[in-house]
């Protein structure tokens, strides 16, 4: 019987060569995602083992470290250098540092962009940051970058470099360039290093350190260094972690940040798969249908049901072990594409080398012969069950009426299932019921699958009713070959359908929340810019108060905010002047006005006032986070506002409890025709810092709904494999129909219908099939969105959905477009069978 599988996978391979690629896509993105994932992971590592390559021991200041006598000073470094086994310690300091570009933008990425003291040693060099150009700092009014930044900013030895920390600009000198192995400059970040003396007055407090990296002698036992430090030193005083210890902290965290990627591509390969799942049983079941005589003969000469059973899954799975292993070699290409696409996107991630795990190879041939093992086992069970005498007899039998009845009776229970939750979740006030909404969603398309067939008799019959005219005889065959087999037209466009029910419901709900997101910031912000800080260290007092007095500015009011509790329940207010607030928001008061807000009241939302029983005159019990406590009264309830928090104070309120009083953001107000000018403005006025980030209302809107687009423009290409391997599903199934149909092809060739009637038929046939699967798929997605948008409602209250009904047209060209090209090659093959052998063919 394996003599016989192979060569049935042999002789038949031009036909199973559709399917054969539709496993092999699928597999590549598993592949591709797994060699990706371990080759990011890896990346990582590499970095962060060679940046921690000499620590043996790392002391951070630990919760008293406010005190003075437990600073991480130079008195801790000598105790420490003293231990017996240290061969050197690094006293490090280290922060935030802004570098400009030529358009005095941040050179590296916000997060990443950080500062740190050169270290040299007694050959004046710091053997962590190896200068290539130039030297070391070695005055206040110096600088080195890493040589990426130094690119990016054009700047030469030599030349003034601009940054900022925490305030002005300020211009140093490039005195060198320094190569690094720090994992956020490989991955996008930025670079400074100063003297320490500088280092400590810029990024920390003078004659402190933030880090002390201790080196082991030859030999010295890594942990019993650790345990020896952390005995020298004060209790509680200091952290003191060994290397190994930072090294297995930081490889958990990048294990945990790569397995959210890797998660969610696999969760799209998945898909991928499942569609899959459809064209391999679509396959089988035809080869099988048209392989019923030979099967026949097999059961006469003596095979089991068993062993016929066992001849079609080692066939299947004979396909799979080879388009598996052809999938992940082309998976390694998609490894290198899904690194560049996230790049070009913004995720900088760190170069290396791709890194194949025997996990991956394993796992990648494994998920595509079980895959299409699974997907073989009913087509060869029904192999099986069929009597000699009447396979002999006949060839493909039409399906029977009962199976028809039990399948659409399940098919009808899953789907009012899946329906009946989906229109609970439409009842939920909270967006708790995630799991609950996803469950009833695989419910309702598991269910509109199986009701697949029942649904594709009426929509072909409409489809060909209103085509009728223009497609004349063509299209009346094309529809009887279509309802011929139900479930085959069923199951084909079923894979379509799929990818496009994902497509469109996060196309609605992605649509929605950025109408959202738009309609939030014109409903309550009135300003026309929004000035904060890019490493959200705050903005000085003073930086309000010279935007106030700039040209074209009509109000700069500045916002900050306080953490406390009330009533156990965590809380922010706003400090801001109330009056003038409302120049630059739309804030509504319901009860008391702005003016009645002064020192020791405060002004609360008519939410927050509902929800902890407040009205005017009531006391807010407010535990501050310093420990410190106080119970203004309720001067003002205004309007949620998505502006400002729930508690608006007067600053005189909030200030004493903030460790440096600084601005979370100031905004801006424009006179009349002066706002398209005013940006250039700020960022001049402010000496063209890098720290600050000047937005208009359409940049807050960009940054907001950019992240959905970029999202949902990932999602397109991830589900686009899907979609891929539905059009390889129609292109294989009308290939394999047009084997079957040759004998009838002939006969309507011998009858008088053209070459160019056949190739409308079958063009007519995948143009039914295509747009039946986009038709349901764009139903399903829409009511799924329509359901499931009541949960992101709940917490988004802008939110209203929005059908995109130009892209949803777009996704139905693209279908008709799908059917069309799909077509093109098994209808010039049926258009080219010869007449007369047509009909002698068996």
């Amino acid at each position: 019987m394996f003599r016989t599988a192979l060569r049935n996978l042999l002789a038949h391979k031009t036909r199973l060569m559709m399917t054969a690629l539709a496993v092999l896509l699928g597999t590549a993105f598993v592949s591709g995602t797994l060699v990706f994932s371990d080759s990011v992971g890896s990346a990582y590592r590499n970095k962060m083992a060679k940046s921690l390559d000499d620590v043996a021991v790392s002391v951070t200041a630990g919760r008293s470290a406010l005190k003075e006598k437990d600073a991480l000073d130079s008195r801790v470094v000598d105790s420490v250098r003293a231990l017996p086994g240290v061969a050197s310690v690094r006293p490090s300091v280290s922060g935030t540092v802004m570098v400009a570009d030529k358009q005095n933008n941040p050179a590296g990425s916000e997060w990443g962009s950080s500062g740190a003291n050169f270290v040299p040693g007694a050959n004046g060099k710091d053997s962590r940051y190896p200068i290539v150009k130039g030297r070391g700092p070695a005055a206040e009014g110096e600088i080195v970058l890493d040589a990426k930044t130094a690119a990016k900013t054009g700047a030469k030895v030599g030349d003034t470099v601009r940054l900022a920390v925490d305030g002005p600009v300020m211009t140093k000198k490039l005195v060198g360039i320094a190569e690094t192995d720090d994992p956020k400059v490989s991955a996008g970040g930025s670079l400074a290093l100063f003297d320490t003396a500088t280092a400590q007055k810029l990024l920390g407090t003078p004659g402190q350190f933030s880090e002390l990296i201790v080196t082991a002698t030859p030999g010295t036992d890594q942990q019993k260094l650790t345990a020896k430090v952390r005995e020298t030193l004060p209790k509680d005083a200091f952290r003191t972690q060994s290397g190994k210890e930072l090294a297995a902290q930081e490889s958990k965290a990048i294990d945990k940040e790569t397995s959210s990627i890797r998660n969610t591509f696999l969760a799209f390969a998945g898909i991928a798969l499942f569609v899959g799942v459809f064209i391999i049983a679509n396959t089988f079941t035809m080869l099988i249908a048209q392989r019923s005589r030979e099967i026949a003969l097999l059961r006469a000469v003596g095979a089991s049901r068993r062993q016929v059973v066992r001849s079609v899954l080692i066939e299947a799975g004979l396909l799979g072990l080879v388009a598996s292993a052809a999938g992940f070699v082309l998976g390694l290409g998609v490894a290198t594409g899904l690194r560049a696409v996230l790049n070009s996107a913004g995720a900088s991630l760190p170069d290396g080398p791709l890194v194949i795990e025997p996990v991956s190879v394993l796992s990648a041939l494994g998920v595509g012969v079980v895959v299409t093992v699974l997907a073989a086992w009913l087509p060869s069970r029904k192999a099986a069950k069929i009597a000699p005498v009447e396979a002999l007899a006949a060839a493909e039998q039409p399906p029977a009426v009962k199976s028809l009845i039990v399948r659409n009776g399940i098919g009808a229970v899953l789907t009012a299932a899946g329906v009946a939750i989906m229109l609970y979740i439409t009842t939920l006030k909270d967006s708790g019921g995630l799991e609950i909404a996803m469950a009833g969603s695989a419910l309702t398309m598991a269910g509109v699958i199986v009701l697949a067939p029942l649904l594709s008799r009426p929509f072909v019959h409409l489809f060909a009713k209103a085509t009728g005219r223009l497609t004349g005889i063509s299209g009346k065959l094309a529809k009887e070959n279509a309802l011929r087999n139900p479930r085959r037209t069923a199951a084909t466009a079923s894979a379509l359908m799929i990818g496009l029910s994902l497509i469109t419901g996060l196309t609605v709900v992605a649509v929605s929340a950025d109408q959202g997101v738009a309609k939030m910031g014109q409903q309550d912000l009135t300003a026309d810019y929004k000035v904060t800080s890019a490493n959200f260290g705050g903005l000085s007092p003073d930086i309000a108060k010279t935007l106030a007095k700039e040209p074209g500015v009509t109000a700069a009011v500045p916002l900050r905010s306080v953490g406390f509790q009330s009533s156990n329940q965590p809380a922010l207010a706003y400090a801001a002047d109330i009056p003038s607030l409302g120049k630059v928001a739309d804030l509504r008061f319901v009860s008391g006005s702005p003016a009645d807000v002064r020192k020791g009241t405060v002004a609360v939302s008519d939410q927050y006032a509902k929800d902890h029983g407040l009205k005017v005159g009531s006391p807010l019990p407010m535990d501050f986070y310093d420990g410190e406590k106080a119970t203004p009264k309720v001067a003002a309830v205004y309007a949620k506002n998505d502006v400002v928090s729930a508690v608006l104070a007067n600053p005189s309120l909030l200030d004493p409890h903030l460790e440096k009083v600084r601005d979370d953001e100031v905004l801006v107000k424009a006179a009349p025709g002066k706002a398209g000018e005013l940006r250039a403005k700020i960022k001049e006025t402010l000496g063209g810092n890098p720290l600050i980030k000047v937005q208009s209302q359409e940049d807050l809107r960009r940054s907001e709904a950019g992240s959905i687009d970029d999202i949902l423009y990932l999602m397109y290409g991830l589900l686009g494999m899907a979609v891929v391997i539905a059009v390889v599903g129609v292109v294989n199934t009308l290939a394999m129909s047009v084997f079957e149909r040759t004998r009838e092809i002939g006969m309507l060739r011998a009858i008088g219908l053209a070459r160019t009637g056949v190739k409308q038929m079958v063009r007519l046939e995948s143009v039914m099939i295509a747009m039946f699967g986009a038709v349901l798929g764009v139903g399903v997605g829409i009511f799924l969105a329509w359901s499931g948008g009541h949960l992101v409602r709940s917490s988004f209250p802008q939110y209203e959905m929005v059908v995109p009904w130009a892209r949803i047209a777009v996704f139905l060209l693209i279908a008709l477009a799908v059917g069309v090209l799909a077509a093109v090659w098994p209808a010039r093959r049926a258009a080219k069978l010869n007449m007369l052998e047509s009909i002698g063919a068996q």
